[in-house]
C-alpha cells in the first residue's frame, strides 16, 4: 500500500507532466508547420490528468484504454466529471492514434485546435477536483 504522503507526490508529479505537456502542445501548435507533435502532447496532458486522478483511487492502469476505461467507469459513470470529459479524452485519444500510426497528411489546424481546447478545459476540470488533494493538511486542522 503506498502511504498517503507517497501518493500525493505521485499525483503531483502526474499533474506537472500534465501541464508540461499542455504547454508544450500550444508551443507546438505556435512554432510548427506540423500539427503531429501539438496533437500527441494534448493527448498527454489529458492521458497524465487521468493517471493522477487513478493513483489518487489507488489504481495503476497497464495501458491506455485501460486508463481510459477506468476514467469513464470510476469518475463519469459516478457523476464526478461530466460525459463532455469522457468524450473529449476518447476523440484525443483517437486523433493522437490517427497521427501517430495511421495518417498519411496530418490531421488539420480546426481538429488541433479543438483538442488542444479541449485538453485545456480537461486539464483545468482535474486540477479543481484535485485541488484539496494536493494541498498539505495544516496539522492544526483537527483542533
Amino acid at each position: 500500500m503506498i502511504e498517503d504522503a507517497d501518493k500525493k507526490i505521485l499525483i503531483k508529479h502526474r499533474m506537472d507532466q500534465s501541464r508540461s505537456s499542455l504547454k508544450e502542445s500550444i508551443f507546438l501548435r505556435q512554432n510548427s508547420d506540423t500539427t503531429l507533435g501539438a496533437i500527441n502532447r494534448a493527448y498527454y496532458a489529458m492521458f497524465y490528468a487521468v493517471l493522477a486522478l487513478l493513483q489518487k483511487e489507488g489504481m495503476v492502469p497497464r495501458k491506455h484504454s485501460g486508463a481510459i476505461a477506468l476514467f469513464d467507469s470510476e469518475f463519469v459513470r459516478k457523476g464526478t466529471f461530466p460525459k463532455k470529459l469522457s468524450v473529449d479524452l476518447h476523440l484525443a485519444f483517437e486523433f493522437r492514434q490517427e497521427s501517430d500510426y495511421h495518417a498519411i497528411e496530418p490531421l488539420g489546424n480546426k481538429e488541433t485546435d479543438e483538442i488542444i481546447q479541449n485538453a485545456t478545459g480537461f486539464v483545468k476540470a482535474v486540477e479543481k477536483y484535485l485541488s484539496g488533494t494536493l494541498k498539505s493538511k495544516d496539522p492544526d486542522e483537527d483542533k
